[in-house]
């Protein structure tokens, strides 16, 4: 797309300058002091949060943490410490007017400077290894700069830094912006230009993901703040444009994104980046905002979207994700979508919330100063969604939400889930995903498969023969097709072989009045027992041939008569308990050995005296 659009008109021909700073300095004290009152308070206090907090140490054993026990956090979480106090020391001059907190600003810029690597030590592997660190290089090596998602996002962050407070800064020592400039340059824009090795380019793998627009978009937004040669810059864009082209083309028709929607931020939120820095130093001249797949890319997220905060969250994708709202809004007003809009709307929370993860100082500067859209309440549309390439299905009726799923289980940030779905009452999570845990260094390994939320033990999907589904694109559903009240998922092919299954049908079904059947057809070459596995959000009650799971009851086949095992997982792994608090329930109900197999499921509302409680 935006190659051959090149191809046709050089980027250097369209260009108007070369881009500038989107944002206001702190001298244009017309732009700070405009803000709504809330929004600068919120800016207060977010740089009073961080006014005491020390630019932490970063010592390299906090750094070979990640190859002598697989922690991230024991850098990371330092790490992004000295890049939130930079950016808060920036806001609070800015919203402040005064240079009470430049001195921090000063100490930021310098020690982030004197780093040895911007890359994060998880990320600290070879350009041919990708993501995985060599155990023989537990330090990074600073005649061999690496561009990861961090240190590119580093490269912005200071980019944005020295824009804003350009004269404050050189009235105290002109050689500090000339130093970021030149750390800028020899592990940022030398490296994307000169090297073709980095795996996330597209010129070595096609197996591409969130990686490449969130690299390329932090890049392009660093050069035009520094590249003052047009012609230089424009090669530099028109290069990010080819490795933009290269993840594209990994894009389904249907837009969706098999990392999930939490990854939309970084996937198809950080195209939206690239794409909004192109019109702009263009002068509108290059703008795709027509183009079908784009646009699919694009409304991806509202199409996930539940009710309290929820999302569909197959794969890594955490239940309750952090998307940026106003990310997600201004998709919206570029492609006239209003559901977009007003979903973007509802979910731009607090200014912190951009510094709470990785932070995010772009979006943080785009929700300042891009104003929350006026949404008119209208009644929300019951969901039908059916994404025939990611072969996701979203359905609602009577306030019940059937969510399903086939696909492949080599797919990014996979888990083993092939015909799993999930099951939402009253806005409220019933049947489950568990979703992501804190990553480690297993997270990303040949191990892997080893961590329990990722297997499909652990997943709404059933055992065959005692054999579990294997990780792989080999592992697949064999058919996945929609039907107006469900789906419908054959997916033999994800399974371990050795099981001999032959066979495995599930059709799902909501009705009318959101009473959710499911049946399972299932054979295999010899005689196997079959254990179905569901995740609760509720303890389980057995009351007869049936379960009691908070505001539903499940009705269980009448014949053969299933064995059924229960037991609590309590979560204890923080990011998974902010989503899920407490304590999930894993029930087994297993068959004897036959060769084949027929059950159904039916699960339907209880009246108010039959419900559990959570």
């Amino acid at each position: 797309m935006l190659g051959s659009f090149l191809d046709e008109h050089p980027l250097i021909s369209l260009m108007e300058g070369t881009g500038g700073c989107p944002f206001p300095s702190m001298d244009d004290r017309a732009a700070w002091d405009g803000l709504p009152e809330a929004v600068r308070q919120e800016l207060k206090e977010l740089a009073a949060q961080y006014r005491e907090v020390p630019y932490p140490l970063l010592p390299a054993t906090a750094f070979m943490a990640f190859v002598r026990s697989g922690s991230r956090a024991a850098y990371e979480t330092p790490y992004f410490t000295r890049r939130r106090k930079l950016a808060a020391a920036l806001l609070g001059c800015c919203v402040s007017g005064t240079e009470d907190d430049l001195d921090a600003v000063i100490d930021g810029l310098w020690c982030i400077c004197e780093e040895s690597s911007w890359v994060i030590s998880a990320h600290n592997g070879s350009s041919h290894e990708g993501m995985r660190p060599a155990r023989e290089r537990p330090l990074p090596d600073v005649q061999n700069p690496y561009i990861d998602l961090f240190a590119a996002q580093t490269a912005m962050i200071l980019s944005f830094v020295c824009a804003m407070l350009g004269p404050q800064l050189d009235r105290q020592a002109p050689v500090l912006r000339r130093r970021v400039r030149l750390e800028i340059e020899r592990r940022i824009l030398v490296p994307f230009m000169t090297r073709d090795d980095y795996w996330w380019m597209g010129f070595i793998r096609r197996d591409l993901c969130n990686w490449t627009p969130w690299i390329v978009s932090n890049v392009m937004l660093t050069a035009t703040l520094w590249v003052d040669d047009r012609l230089r810059l424009a090669e530099l864009l028109e290069r990010g444009c080819r490795m933009l082209d290269r993840f594209l083309a990994i894009l389904p028709e249907d837009g969706g994104c098999d990392e999930g929607a939490g990854y939309w931020d970084m996937a198809g939120g950080a195209l939206l980046d690239c794409l909004e820095l192109l019109e702009r130093v263009t002068g509108g001249r290059m703008a795709f905002w027509d183009n079908p797949k784009l646009r699919a890319v694009l409304r991806f997220p509202a199409l996930m979207q539940l009710e309290k905060g929820w999302f569909v969250n197959f794969a890594d994708c955490d239940a309750r994700p952090l998307l940026c709202g106003e990310r997600l809004q201004l998709a919206g007003e570029r492609i006239g979508d209003d559901r977009l809009v007003a979903a973007g709307s509802s979910l731009r929370g607090r200014l912190a919330d951009r510094l709470g993860d990785t932070a995010q100082l772009w979006r943080l500067l785009n929700q300042v100063f891009h104003a929350p859209a006026k949404v008119t309440a209208e009644a929300a549309l019951p969901r039908d969604v059916w994404l025939p390439d990611l072969q996701v299905r979203v359905l609602e009726r009577s306030r019940s939400i059937l969510i399903a799923k086939g696909g492949h289980n080599g797919e990014s940030h996979n888990h083993n889930d092939v015909g799993s779905f999930m099951l939402y009452v009253d806005g409220d999570p019933v049947l489950v995903d568990a979703g992501n845990m804190t990553y480690t260094a297993t997270t990303f390994s040949d191990a892997r498969y080893t961590l329990w939320n990722v297997r499909s033990l652990y997943h709404n999907v059933p055992l065959i023969g005692g054999m579990e589904q294997q990780p792989g694109r080999g592992f697949r559903a064999d058919l996945a097709e929609a039907s107006p009240d469900g789906v419908m998922v054959s997916f033999a092919s994800a399974y371990d072989p050795r099981s001999g299954v032959t066979r495995c049908h599930r059709a799902l079904c909501l009705d009318a009045a959101g009473t959710l059947t499911l049946r399972d057809s299932i054979e295999t070459r010899a005689p196997q027992p079959v254990t179905w596995s569901f995740m609760l959000r509720y303890p389980p009650e057995r009351d007869g041939n049936a379960l009691r799971i908070g505001p539903v009851r499940m009705e269980l086949p009448e014949s053969p008569a299933l064995t059924m095992t229960v037991a609590e997982l309590p979560i204890t792994d923080p990011r998974m308990a902010r989503c899920f608090p407490g304590s999930l329930w894993h029930v087994m109900l297993t068959a004897p050995e036959a060769l084949s197999h027929e059950a159904t499921f039916v699960i339907r509302r209880c009246s108010d005296d039959e419900s559990g409680s959570k």
